[in-house]
């Protein structure tokens, strides 16, 4: 059985951007090839906090020669480090101080493949935030289908 999504997205407006890049860069230290979110398009502040990021995948990606000539897919490890700068952005526009490093991931499974010209989709919903340490699970969506999904780990230094 196909898993569900995290929560309701049918009434979201994909085309609105909630926070840009500069917003993002304002939280997250992730710069240039490793800022792997290009904008926001849905936030919801209330416990738990859902959000929805997006990332364009460019022909021109630092990893494209090499993940893999001639068949180039966005790698696994990259959709990852994207939802945890996604769950890092929503803790610490709560937390509002420190760092938040990427200490572990759960659960996770991928479920298809995203390639150059795709808009991956980042959905996130907080399961836990303390002072030190959040949980968020994350689900990737291309063209409404389910690409990976798995909970990130994060704790503030």
């Amino acid at each position: 059985m196909a898993p569900s999504l995290l929560f309701d997205i049918s009434n979201i407006d994909f085309d609105k951007v909630v926070f840009d890049t500069a917003d993002i860069e304002a939280i997250n230290p992730h710069r240039d090839c490793m800022r792997l979110i290009d904008g926001i398009t849905y936030f919801k502040s209330d416990v738990p906090s859902e959000i929805i990021a997006y990332k364009d995948i460019g022909h021109d990606e630092f990893w494209i020669s090499g993940h893999l000539p001639g068949r180039p897919l966005f790698p696994g490890v990259l959709m990852i480090e994207a939802a945890a700068q996604l769950a890092s952005f929503v803790s610490l526009r709560r937390l509002k101080e420190g760092f938040l490093g990427f200490v572990g991931v759960e659960a996770v499974k991928f479920r298809g493949q995203v390639v150059p010209g795709d808009r991956l989709h980042i959905l996130a919903r907080e399961v836990k935030i303390h002072r030190r340490r959040s949980v968020s699970e994350v689900q990737g969506l291309v063209n409404g289908q389910l690409v990976f999904e798995g909970r990130i780990i994060g704790m503030v230094f």
